[in-house]
């Protein structure tokens, strides 16, 4: 998911359908995210459209190349729609959110078994996303799996999730956990945006091209290789942040709590250590607690698919918890930025609070 997910406006029956545009240009196939008010944000119709455009153009061997983008200028896409979520659970219970998460975790697995496929005799199809502006939760699912991850001087990306009482989804535990040093950590514990050189740094993205290049770059993959028009078009990223961070970073994020990890941060002489432990300590104790629980267990899962399902028991057990309903409601409806977290410390989120978000649960399996 992602904070701005809450942008989200309903959107009638009758122009459902073009919310993702899907044509083609040459040997491209191009899919357009088009929401541009709600930041593109995703909806179930949404990934059901991209699943359907990837099964018809993995089939047709006139399709060399799969290229999704946003519409508007603010961005890719902020994620899925919290109000709807938080709706869902207010109204029953959160049902239509499972459903939701489970076709949604799919198709972020099959963006990446696309990618992957970019390399062999028999698949030479890659998956290109376009990461211009603001690329965040579900956003980021839909992106960072590909197998060319493009990005401007303009993109911000994140996984905002903590922010709203909720835990890094979509395979985001398995990019972040798979970030150099305790990268990925620091990134899903303060929910701060990335800009390009930090996201290649982090594993999250492949190449930079200017976003005044972008169009050409875009408009070349109708009859060129895409390491040809990456050759062609990209460059090096303006200098990022995080690089110079990583001694302080690794320090202080490889304690085995949340508690340790603001301990550390509170205790360094850098001020950015400091205004770190600032943004944590504001977010939901029981998010922050899951999501460093869920980061260690990651990295000990081999697959993108087995992350997946702990993702997704995770994800349902926060619907019968209060603090995805209290952070959307503070930062997405009300907007007061004021949550009142349960419970109010970390002191008190217990080892049962944590393992209980990765208990089966009855759930059904996404694979298998």
């Amino acid at each position: 998911m992602g904070e701005h997910m809450g942008e989200t406006t309903a959107a009638a029956p009758d122009a459902q359908q073009e919310s993702v545009l899907l044509h083609r240009d040459g040997r491209a196939g191009r899919i357009v995210l088009n929401r541009p008010r709600a930041i593109n944000a995703l909806d179930l119709a949404m990934v059901r459209r991209i699943d359907a455009a990837l099964d018809a153009w993995e089939r047709d061997a006139s399709v060399a190349v799969v290229v999704v983008s946003g519409a508007g200028e603010r961005g890719l896409c902020a994620g899925g729609d919290v109000r709807a979520i938080r709706a869902d659970v207010l109204a029953g219970g959160g049902e239509a959110s499972r459903s939701f998460w489970r076709e949604e975790y799919r198709l972020n697995a099959r963006i990446a078994r696309f990618g992957r496929r970019a390399g062999s005799a028999s698949h030479g199809k890659h998956y290109v996303a376009l990461m211009d502006g603001i690329v965040m939760g579900g956003g980021v699912g839909i992106s960072a799996h590909g197998s060319v991850r493009v990005v401007t001087e303009r993109s911000a990306v994140a996984m905002p999730e903590t922010t709203i009482g909720f835990v890094p989804d979509v395979g985001g535990t398995y990019l972040l956990s798979r970030a150099p040093g305790e990268l990925g950590t620091h990134l899903a514990l303060t929910a701060a945006p990335v800009g390009a050189a930090d996201a290649l740094l982090c594993g999250l993205a492949d190449a930079f091209v200017p976003a005044a290049r972008l169009p050409q770059f875009a408009a070349a993959l109708a009859d060129q290789d895409v390491e040809q028009a990456l050759r062609q078009y990209s460059g090096e990223a303006p200098p990022g942040r995080l690089a110079g961070q990583r001694a302080w970073i690794d320090a202080c994020y490889s304690a085995d709590t949340v508690e340790e990890i603001l301990a550390r941060l509170l205790d360094s002489d850098e001020p950015d250590a400091k205004e770190a432990a600032g943004l944590i300590a504001a977010k939901s104790p029981t998010s922050l607690k899951v999501t460093l629980a869920a980061l260690r267990r990651a990295r000990r899962l081999d697959t993108l698919e087995q992350v997946l399902e702990q993702e997704f028991r995770v994800s349902c057990a926060t619907l019968t918890g209060p603090d995805l309903v209290e952070g959307v409601r503070a930062q997405v409806v009300d907007k007061d930025r004021s949550p009142h977290w349960t419970p109010p410390t970390l002191a008190e989120v217990d080892r049962a609070a944590v393992e209980r978000h990765f208990a089966p649960a009855g759930l059904r399996p996404l694979f298998g």
